[in-house]
């Protein structure tokens, strides 16, 4: 996740001892509420697409490998878009570039929603992801400067948005792509319009930042080594990430209803965990132990829907079951990152967000030529193998970590 320029410089004591109350998470003035229903309907975006990739296959004559250049073109332009929206947001300030962002994505969702071509929809895709950095970027900082109960507080209820769209958007995403391929992006420019209403009207008390960033603040900060290795982590993560989420729905045997209820599911179990679970495991097991587990297990899921490809109900149970290990493992990330580098968190998280989301991007593409030149178990295990090698990273970059229990 995000932390843009406005982001405090909270010290690694005051995030880990914040252990807030569920009921001061959810008592938020109507400002935070504002940016946490925009937030809602963003991460709708990511996963609006997923039951409707094989309808969009047949409608516009596209390849598996093609229709999945949607999440390609989207994550390349928001891993690059993710080096000046600190810059941006420093100068024009935070409420101004949640604005921009969200008008950019109700533009650019209008537009797919008109698409003739595979090509033409990969491109307003990679539109819909310059206004996602710009808004996810600046979204939570916002949340952290209007929130009450203190960062940790602000982090459950951004991830708790994140888990709400994550599901959401695959459940409107089947209901509507059932009717028409084209209706989920016309839904999301909708709402998006509505989100922007919310933030003008209610998004008040956020302020500039006194000291203006420089674009190269984010290249600068990967020499960091505990930054790189958080980088490289989530880059290895999101190979297994982007095989369950944009493989899965070619192998699932569903129509887009069916699918849009699995990962809705999927999305319910991970809102949860990243709320509930992940804080309580965190406090006593630690950061670092809790995701070297969390990792093994999403890993270890990723290898039985290798084994089980043939088995319907096999690869549904695990496609919800790993949507808890990802929501645990999102919150930790997030305070991770905030944490690991001597940097301003609006830097650190620009500069591990280029990275995780450029160097992922290759990752649903990939996986659907996987299952050509090899076999359809094939994704899963190179998944699997790619949240290994993500876990090893990680924790040979343990000792850039003394921050992180």
């Amino acid at each position: 996740m995000s932390v843009s320029a406005t982001t405090q410089d909270y010290t690694t004591t005051e995030v880990e001892n914040n252990h807030p109350s569920f009921k001061s998470i959810f008592q938020q003035p109507k400002a935070a509420w504002a940016v946490a229903f925009a937030c809602v309907v963003a991460f709708m975006g990511l996963g609006l697409v997923d039951p409707i990739l094989p309808a969009i296959g047949k409608q516009l004559g596209a390849t598996h490998a093609q229709v999945n250049l949607l999440f390609t073109s989207y994550m390349v332009v928001t891993g690059f878009m993710m080096l000046i929206t600190g810059w941006l947001s420093s100068r024009i300030g935070p409420k101004l570039t949640l604005l921009f962002g969200l008008i950019i994505i109700v533009i650019f969702s209008a537009l797919g929603g008109f698409s003739t071509s595979i090509g033409q929809l990969v491109g307003y895709r990679a539109g819909w992801g310059f206004g996602n950095a710009l808004f996810i970027s600046t979204a939570l900082a916002a949340i952290v400067s209007v929130a009450t109960g203190g960062t940790a507080a602000a982090i459950i209820l951004y991830e708790a948005a994140l888990g709400l769209g994550m599901s959401v958007g695959p459940l409107l995403g089947g209901w509507l792509g059932a009717i028409n391929w084209s209706d989920p992006f016309f839904g999301v420019a909708i709402l998006m319009a509505i989100g922007f209403l919310a933030i003008l009207i209610l998004l008040k008390d956020v302020k500039k930042p006194e000291q203006k960033s420089s674009i190269l603040d984010p290249i600068k900060a990967l020499s960091h080594g505990g930054l790189l290795s958080m980088g490289f982590m989530a880059l290895l993560y999101n190979f297994g990430f982007f095989t369950l989420f944009a493989y899965s729905p070619y192998v699932l045997g569903l129509d887009e209803h069916g699918i849009g209820y699995v990962f809705f599911f999927w999305g319910v179990l991970l809102a949860i965990t990243s709320i509930f679970l992940a804080p309580k495991l965190e406090e006593r097991f630690g950061t670092k132990k809790t995701m070297y587990i969390v990792l093994f297990f999403i890993a270890l899921t990723l290898a039985v829907m290798g084994l089980n490809i043939d088995h319907q109900a096999v690869l549904i149970a695990c496609v919800i079951l790993i949507g808890g290990f990802l929501g645990i493992n999102n919150t930790l990330v997030t305070t991770a990152v905030m944490e690991v580098a001597p940097v301003e968190r609006s830097v650190a998280s620009s500069a591990y967000s280029f990275v995780r989301f450029v160097g992922g991007a290759v990752a649903p593409w990939l996986s659907t030529k996987l299952a050509e030149w090899v076999n359809e178990s094939f994704p899963y295990y190179f998944g699997a193998f790619c949240v290994i090698l993500s876990l090893l990273v990680f924790f040979s970059g343990r000792k850039y970590m003394v921050n992180i229990r």
